[in-house]
């Protein structure tokens, strides 16, 4: 499909009456051009509903935008929820997709983007036109206008802070290019935002939304338990945690704080502003941990088969956590084996304490970041001698060693972006990495939706009865969502 070509009558046939309904399974998925008002709206958007002969849909905001749409500043379409790869095509397409998101590429150009995928970039062109309608150039320049809209909407940053943070590069340019594209100035949309006065002037707060239903409470116990201390903590229906992101050679460091904004539709992320040259970094990497790009009524259709099991096995909106750090997950999933959760929380937390960067934050609890693959490359000696003093085992210790080296070379990639298989078997080659800590970082770091650690205990304790063959038979059924029929085993 070229960019900005009409979707066919039939598909037209079936997201129009989508939109009246206001239907939010296809919230992110579709968007529709008002020709009688010249902006483009969300299926949840409530508005007046326009007349359909009036409507144009598009694969994506960025295709609206390349034949002369507007944003809706009632529905807001920055914060609509992304997409989830499943099969090969779309996952290159989304992974590169979220490769621009996550940094707008300020040095890296999109022939390096198409290189790290292991493609030309006039393959990943051709894949992007046909997954989102718009070429990934146009994709970017989009990413980066809804970046800007929603700082400007939602914060009271200078415009200074919002242009560099967006990846504009200076005031100026942004001025023009939502001038030509959106026909309002910066200063003219601030003028229409209804912002709070209240609220401390060195952090923002902004709003990614999320396609209901989410189980909130299951997803929060679940890190809640897992916390790593120091770094992590989850108090008054609130995930609070430490960060650090290396960018342009320099590592950022601070602190955010999550919570949920349910009649938003969405999740309050709060951080200060000193991590603004991050602030797309974070904001992926907070998508990741509470699955933001979630489809989950496609994902229900399919693991309903599991009530046969058992009445209410499965329950939609059930997600998976992802995680923020890749290194610090896989960290915890290999201090976690053969041992409780609360014995790995007691190790996590020796480690950050003698090895972890401490950090003053405002949130009690929060003292360290985790420490680096660098940090514990640069431990001079065996690394049992300092990881043993602390209650590691050596095998275990010499795997964390093992993956730090894997990831501090480049040979391991954890982001979540290259193919996960790929990185499973990478992972599968380390001392001390069997199949069930691969799948559970696969599951949460690399965001593989078909990983299955089909020898946890929770799991096989849900399926009591079922040899591990016969596990993995019937899983069969729940391709390629194997990672939410495992969240659910787990809530049984």
């Amino acid at each position: 499909m070229e960019p900005g070509v009409k979707l066919s009558s039939l598909e037209t046939e079936t997201y129009y009456p989508a939109f009246k309904a206001h239907d939010a399974r296809f919230d992110g998925r579709v968007f529709a051009g008002v020709s009688s008002t010249g902006i483009y709206c969300r299926p949840v958007c409530r508005a007046r509903t326009p007349q359909e002969q009036n409507c144009t849909f598009f694969p994506s905001a960025a295709a609206a935008e390349a034949v002369g749409y507007r944003p809706c500043l009632k529905c807001r379409p920055e914060l609509a929820p992304g997409l989830t790869p499943t099969d090969a095509s779309t996952n290159l397409a989304r992974r590169a997709a979220l490769l621009l998101e996550e940094d707008c590429l300020r040095k890296d150009s999109l022939k390096k983007l198409a290189q790290s995928l292991g493609v030309t970039s006039g393959h990943l062109s051709r894949l992007f036109v046909t997954e989102f309608g718009v070429s990934p150039a146009q994709y970017l320049q989009t990413c980066r206008l809804l970046l800007a809209k929603n700082l400007l909407t939602d914060t009271r940053l200078p415009a200074a802070d919002v242009a560099f943070t967006a990846g504009f590069g200076s005031v100026r340019r942004l001025n023009a290019l939502f001038q030509k594209h959106y026909h309002l100035s910066p200063p003219a949309l601030r003028k229409q935002r209804k912002l709070s006065n209240k609220g401390a002037p060195d952090v923002i707060t902004l709003y990614p939304g999320y396609r209901p239903p989410y189980l909130w409470d299951n997803l929060l116990a679940f890190l809640a338990a897992r916390t790593v201390p120091g770094v992590e903590y989850v108090a008054g229906q609130a995930y609070h945690r430490t960060v650090a992101i290396p960018h342009d050679g320099k590592t950022y460091r601070g602190w955010l704080t999550v919570q949920h904004a349910e009649k938003k539709k969405a999740l309050a992320v709060t951080i200060p502003v000193t991590l603004l040259p991050v602030l797309p970094q974070v904001l992926a990497r907070v998508k990741d941990l509470f699955d933001l790009r979630c489809e989950p009524w496609e994902i229900y259709h399919r693991l309903a088969v599991m009530n046969e099991i058992k009445d209410g096995m499965c329950l939609p909106g059930a997600r998976p956590p992802g995680c923020f750090d890749a290194f610090e997950l896989a960290v915890r999933a290999v201090l976690g084996q053969q041992i409780t959760v609360k014995a790995a929380h007691t190790l996590a937390g020796r480690i950050v304490s003698v090895y972890g960067t401490a950090l003053d934050t405002p949130v009690d609890g929060l003292t360290h970041t985790f420490p680096s693959p660098a940090d514990i490359c640069g431990l001079d000696g065996p690394i049992e001698n300092h990881l043993g003093a602390l209650g590691v085992t050596g095998a275990r210790a010499r795997s964390i060693r093992a993956l730090a080296e894997g990831l501090l070379s480049g040979e391991i990639d954890l982001s979540g972006r290259p193919d996960p298989q790929m990185q499973m078997e990478k992972l599968l080659a380390l001392p001390g990495f069997g199949t069930w800590t691969v799948h559970y970082v696969a599951m949460r770091a690399l965001g593989w939706p078909d990983a299955f650690p089909h020898t946890d205990y929770g799991v096989k304790k849900a399926l009591a009865g079922r040899t591990a063959k016969e596990i993995l038979a019937l899983s069969e059924h729940w391709k390629p969502w194997r990672a939410y029929a495992t969240i659910n085993l787990w809530m049984c």
